[in-house]
């Protein structure tokens, strides 16, 4: 068979959601080098841009889990269509505001974005399920998508470098709205279906239970922010959040169509996999703000950053995205040679290396491009196995909850990051008071925490059944455990 014919079901089954993987990409890419620009623009601190990654990210976590179950329920297709018109008229809003608090509720609700991959990889193994190797296959496709996501990405960080000096605030911010507007209609007329779907009603308990309990984890953090990590009301709320997932649990193991099923957590090839992606959520999600301002800091003036332009920073962006796109198409490719475990492994530590590169190497443009390159490849890669490898290991009714369930948990981790982050950036008392830069120690927090996450996500694939993920072999333990 020749490389064209091999590629060709996989071509067919990604069709037009790498355009949407494209316009994802925009929105991830666009914003990030035109942070210090917003902040500015609405008068706020540099810690306070954490507030918008918050509650994006916040909102985000809440969104998954009932749009994978849906997805599964009654089409993949279908909720993309919704989550692809909220995220444009969320869009459409950032532009015609100056005001923080408006700013960052359409900000937030620009977070349904965040959805678009799993649902993606749901119907892409919902296709693929009665080829002869369907996880290979997926994991081809969750390479291009990827691909598609983060050449998105460079785009949207070059693009708004360029025109950063060149248009008014409104326009410039027009930009990435008007591709969102034209994906809705891309999802709308050039996606098919996925096919057997389960049906059954949503359940809306277990969406409240853990919806309180996110929002009192999160909202605990974010008040910690503001009054200090001695109040007692966030570590009360911070603690709320905690306890409330066992009744959520308890709930989800009593119900026979349960929102998230739990005992996806038993199963050996599944926890480490959901454990990971939420430890990886702290780079790929919480760092992103504070490695753009601090390349926007000027060292003349603060004794450390880069003084970056708007337009060094996108170039900046630019090829830390572009290390994505390639740890992204090296990863089907690895998995030929290497166990998809062994290649999940690998790339966690690639994340790890590059961030504990910045605590000795983060005085000069050079070091830090270098830095991001190397957790560049190895977060690109993760991107696109993370979800193949959760798909390969649920059982067949469960793809979309069990795909969503790694971007959810990679977003509750990245939620508590940018909270955390945003606490160690404003700093001691006195260290960053005058001016608008984060505190240093607070950005040499932000790289131990995101350098250890990696680490220890290494460390737990490791616990991962040997042919985990695999169509070679049918790994023992890896269906859910009743």
């Amino acid at each position: 068979m020749t490389r064209t014919a091999k590629l060709g079901p996989v071509a067919a089954i990604v069709g037009f959601l790498a355009f949407v993987e494209f316009t994802s990409g925009i929105i991830q890419g666009y914003y990030t080098p035109l942070l210090t620009d917003i902040a500015r623009h609405l008068g706020i601190h540099d810690a306070d841009v954490n507030w918008l990654e918050g509650a994006q990210l916040m909102l985000s976590a809440l969104v998954v889990p009932a749009f994978a179950k849906l997805g599964d329920m009654v089409g993949h297709k279908r909720m993309l269509v919704w989550s692809t018109g909220v995220t444009a008229v969320a869009s459409i809003a950032l532009a015609f505001t100056d005001q923080f608090w408006v700013f960052l509720v359409a900000w937030a609700l620009q977070g349904f974005y965040v959805v678009w991959l799993p649902l993606e990889i749901a119907l892409v193994w919902s296709r693929s399920r009665s080829a002869e190797r369907p996880a290979a296959m997926t994991r081809k496709a969750a390479g291009l998508l990827v691909a598609a996501l983060e050449l998105g990405a460079i785009a949207g960080a070059l693009s708004a470098g360029a025109l950063a000096e060149l248009l008014p605030m409104t326009v410039l911010l027009l930009v990435p709205a008007v591709a969102v507007a034209a994906c809705f209609f891309v999802v709308m007329f050039g996606v098919r279906e996925s096919p057997d779907l389960t049906g059954g009603t949503l359940d809306t308990t277990g969406l409240v239970l853990i919806s309180l309990a996110l929002v009192s984890l999160t909202g605990g953090l974010s008040f910690m922010r503001l009054n200090g990590p001695a109040d007692l009301l966030s570590w009360a709320l911070v603690a709320l959040g905690a306890l409330l997932v066992i009744p959520f649990a308890r709930h989800e193991l009593r119900h026979p169509d349960p929102l998230i099923d739990v005992r996806m957590f038993r199963s050996p090839a599944l926890w480490p996999v959901f454990l990971t992606a939420g430890l990886f959520g702290v780079s790929v999600l919480g760092a992103q703000a504070p490695l753009s301002t601090f390349a926007r800091t000027d060292a003349s003036v603060y004794g450390y950053g880069l003084g970056a332009s708007s337009f060094q920073t996108s170039l900046l962006v630019g090829s830390y995205v572009l290390s994505l796109v390639v740890g992204a198409m090296l990863f089907p490719l690895v998995t030929r040679w290497v166990s998809p475990r062994i290649t999940l492994i690998g790339a966690s530590s690639l994340v790890a290396i590059g961030y504990l590169l910045f605590l000795p190497l983060h005085e000069d443009y050079a070091q830090v491009l270098t830095n991001m390159i190397i957790a560049g490849i190895g977060s690109g890669a993760l991107v696109a196995a993370l979800p193949a490898a959760a798909a390969a290991a649920a059982p067949p009714h469960q793809t979309g909850v069990a795909t969503g369930l790694t971007n959810s948990v990679k977003t509750v981790g990245g939620a508590i990051a940018s909270c955390v982050f945003g606490l160690a950036l404003l700093g001691a008392a006195g260290e960053a008071t005058t001016g608008t830069a984060g505190s240093f120690a607070g950005y040499v927090t932000v790289w131990l925490v995101c350098g250890l996450t990696a680490a220890l996500a290494a460390v737990l694939l490791a616990f991962v059944p040997r042919l985990a993920f695999s169509d070679t072999a049918t790994v023992e333990g890896a269906a859910v455990v009743r």
